[in-house]
């Protein structure tokens, strides 16, 4: 069962994933699938995310928050072109007809009036012209008002005072002070960083917001205090314009009417209806996110005045997170970066941004890049560009071009900073920043999405091998599987603890498992790492309250045991073998646990495949008469069948004293071959011979008394199972060989029983299996689609062993 995601692709940001393992494939036979035992048809499709690719009629259209504000800035585009048109051809109609043409009929106060009216108009239209690029520029940090017409204006008496005596303080306090009093609650996700340009260096250019155009007077004559002043001046001359016309009716001043009802509609949609927090709560991007959305309907706004009314309609949220993450402003940076972290994480946005940003290359190298940054006042930026990659490489082909920017592997790299090194202390980049001022620099937040993100990017085959070409990225990931026994067995453990450790684990299986010749280099490296299989081994002997990280540690261990170098390191390696055996023959089994114990069983399977030093170190166990109990169990027993057919095949001499308990195995191993269950059936074929090998024709007959079954039940059988399997199962690949080697060993063993199968029809199978074999059927284990230690004897041989036997008279 699992949280949230199965254990592999658990995606919560601090939530502990169990494992969503897949059912028994075969209710009491103790098999599951996915096993290496049999080949993986479609291994990468099981794989692949299932949100890779969703079908348009499945996922329901949203509408984009942000199109309410571009509408709102189109429609105050419209108006205020209309009120600037309109007031221009009345400045011209006033100044050309009335002054020039009419003065002389016109009274003295008549002429004052309307000269006022047009230095008024006049000023109106000038600070229309400019207040716009003032506050464009007003929105440039996120630490400031942003739109400086709403309602921020709403300047309180005691604000007013406040800015009056910092007009009068010293130029240091007066920054200071004014820091302090801003009308807007700033988050600490902005702390500092207006000193700081992308790089994390002192900037050397100024903000434009901040640029102090006259000295001593620092508060006045900045950008975002100068639009202020332009935006009353334009509510002030345009009351004026409107009052002084009516008191003469000299001139019907429609434009400056035109204008106040702009900015009454502006102030009831954004007061009244409040606009702006309604787009910002759909947009989830919390208190602070009201400076982004103020920023986007200014340059939304902004590009309605300056071009056409229609050009903001082509803005969208997604678009303008990109462009400023782009920017070599620190601020820009971190509201970019928080626009596209929040619409790449949300239910509703994610697939669209997603989408938009996998298409854009020199987005995803810019996120890339960000990854290097180190400098704590970055750290929320970092954070950000890290959760957008972890969603971003979720998709397939994002993951590919993620993986195929230079550099990248390196930069993911550098989010994992581990406080243990090969000498056991931290090393000294993580030992410098942890006695830093910045000791709370969030480390294992970073640990855990780097992990992440390298766990997604495995899932393609060319990317694993990227992961292992860089250099000390598999050092670092194996580093993170370290689990102290304290930990492990505690009981208060907190699901982020182990979060690290999860991550680190499934990561590694999944390179381990990788095939081809990626795979063989992989399981080379991650065993030749001296820590790998020690902390495994640690997992399995302290984490039983963890059965899903003991179920990662042995399906790494399983990988690992498809090359010989590596099944010899975990058998060296003190007490793996002897935690696996503790783990798959323990006496009660908890719900929770049967998973593993089936692959433990399938590990220890594995280990001693051709291996005669781990048959040797698993005889000394005294473990044979415990196997031979196990195939009573349904859950374990066909593992157990398997260990005991690797023993007796791979063991060697000098060892029928170990073995020869196995020869008690023979009644349940008779009666398995005549179970319904295919894999059951499978397995007790094969280990049928080995088990008979050991017994005198005597106890044979016992034997077959006892599970009461005759030799010519058996016989007939071994015939209808080559005639129900005419063709090679994914699911049972050897079921054939072995149903062939019990038969040649029947006939060698009484001649009446080469006269059972020849009634029987046995020539006639072995000729259509002549014609039917496979290369699934030549080897013991896989790797995918890839067939793995090769059957020393051929399926022809086999066959043709058969016919002589038949066919000698």
């Amino acid at each position: 069962m699992a949280l949230h995601n199965s254990a592999e692709d658990g995606e919560g940001s601090i939530h502990l994933q169990v494992s969503e393992l897949q059912r028994l494939s075969e209710t009491g036979s103790g098999s599951v699938g996915n096993t290496m035992f049999e080949p993986q048809r479609s291994m990468m499709n099981r794989e692949s995310n299932t949100s890779d690719s969703v079908h348009p009629s499945t996922t329901p259209t949203v509408r984009a928050p942000e199109k309410k504000l571009t509408l709102f800035a189109l429609r105050l585009a419209v108006l205020e072109k209309a009120a600037t048109g309109l007031g221009t051809l009345g400045f011209i109609w006033a100044t050309v007809v009335l002054l020039g043409g009419f003065a002389i009929t016109l009274d003295k106060t008549d002429f004052w009036f309307i000269t006022i009216i047009l230095l008024i108009e006049g000023t109106r239209i000038f600070s229309r012209s400019h207040e716009l690029e003032w506050q464009h520029q007003a929105t440039w940090s996120i630490t400031d008002a942003g739109i400086n017409s709403f309602r921020v204006l709403r300047l309180s008496s005691s604000f007013v005072l406040e800015r009056i005596k910092a007009i009068f303080k010293p130029v240091l306090a007066v920054g200071k002070q004014s820091q302090r009093s801003r009308s807007i609650a700033v988050t600490t996700d902005a702390r500092n960083l207006r000193t700081f340009d992308g790089q994390g260096k002192t900037t050397r250019t100024w903000t434009s917001s901040d640029v102090p155009l006259l000295p001593y007077a620092q508060w006045v004559f900045r950008a975002r205090h100068i639009s202020k002043l332009l935006y009353w001046l334009q509510l002030l001359s345009a009351t004026a314009c409107v009052v002084l016309s009516v008191m003469k009716l000299i001139k019907h001043n429609y434009e400056a009417l035109l204008f106040l009802m702009e900015k009454a509609y502006c102030e009831y949609k954004v007061s009244f209806c409040k606009l702006l927090d309604e787009v910002n709560n759909e947009c989830e991007l919390g208190p602070s996110g009201l400076v982004s959305i103020k920023r986007f309907f200014y340059d939304a706004y902004s590009r309605c005045i300056n071009g056409s009314i229609f050009d903001g309609l082509k803005m969208d949220m997604v678009t303008f997170g990109m462009d400023l993450l782009g920017s070599n402003s620190a601020d820009e940076q971190l509201i970019g970066a928080k626009i596209l972290r929040q619409f790449s994480m949300s239910p509703r946005y994610s697939d669209d941004t997603l989408q938009k940003i996998g298409i854009n290359l020199s987005v995803i190298e810019r996120l890339v890049e960000i990854l290097n940054w180190t400098d704590p006042e970055e750290e929320v930026i970092r954070k950000s560009a890290a959760e957008i990659l972890s969603k971003l490489s979720g998709k397939k082909q994002n993951s590919i071009r993620v993986a195929g920017i230079p550099g990248a592997m390196e930069s993911i790299s550098s989010l994992l900073q581990t406080c243990r090194s090969s000498s056991g202390a931290c090393d000294e980049i993580s030992e410098k920043k942890l006695v830093s001022d910045h000791a709370n620099y969030a480390f294992w937040e970073f640990n855990h999405l780097g992990l992440l993100i390298l766990k997604k990017l495995a899932r393609e085959h060319d990317n694993s091998g990227k992961i292992g070409n860089t250099r000390g990225l598999l050092p670092k990931i194996i580093d993170f599987t370290h689990a102290e026994e304290m930990l492990l067995e505690a009981d208060n453990v907190t699901p982020s603890q182990l979060l690290t450790l999860k991550r680190s684990l499934q990561l590694v299986k999944r390179l381990a498992s990788t095939t081809g010749n990626t795979g063989k280099n992989l399981r080379r490296e991650i065993s030749e790492i001296v820590f790998t299989i020690s902390n495994i081994r640690d997992i399995l002997r302290h984490g039983e309250k963890h059965s899903n990280l003991q179920l990662l540690g042995i399906e790494i261990l399983s990988s690992l045991a498809l090359e010989e170098e590596a099944t010899e390191r975990i058998g060296g390696t003190g007490g793996v073998l002897k935690e696996l055996f503790n783990i798959f023959l323990k006496k009660e089994i908890p719900e929770k646990d049967k998973q593993v114990v089936i692959r433990a069983g399938e590990a220890l399977a594995m280990l001693v495949l051709e291996s005669k030093n781990n048959c040797h170190r698993i005889l000394k166990l005294c473990a044979v008469e415990r196997l031979v109990e196990a195939l009573e169990f349904s859950l374990i027993r066909v593992n157990a069948a398997r260990i005991l057919r690797n023993l007796c095949t791979y063991s060697g001499t000098n060892v029928f004293n170990q073995l020869k308990g196995i020869a008690n195995a023979a009644p349940i191993v008779l009666k398995g071959i005549m179970s319904e269950e295919h894999k059951l059936k499978e397995v007790m074929v094969g280990l049928a011979p080995l088990v008979l090998a050991f017994l005198s024709p005597e106890e044979s007959s016992l034997m077959f008394e006892k599970a009461q079954i005759t030799e010519a039940e058996l016989a007939n059988e071994l015939v209808e199972i080559l005639e129900n399997y005419r063709q090679p199962r994914i699911k049972v690949p050897r079921i054939r060989r072995f149903a062939i080697e019990l038969a040649i060993w029947m006939m060698k063993d009484k001649p009446t029983n080469v006269k059972i199968f020849r009634e029987l029809g046995m020539e006639k199978e072995l000729e259509f299996v002549l014609e039917t074999t496979a290369e699934l059927e030549s080897f013991n284990i896989f790797s995918g689609t890839v067939g793995m230690s090769r059957h020393s004897t051929t399926i022809h041989s086999l066959v043709e062993t058969a016919l002589e036997l038949l066919t000698d008279e």
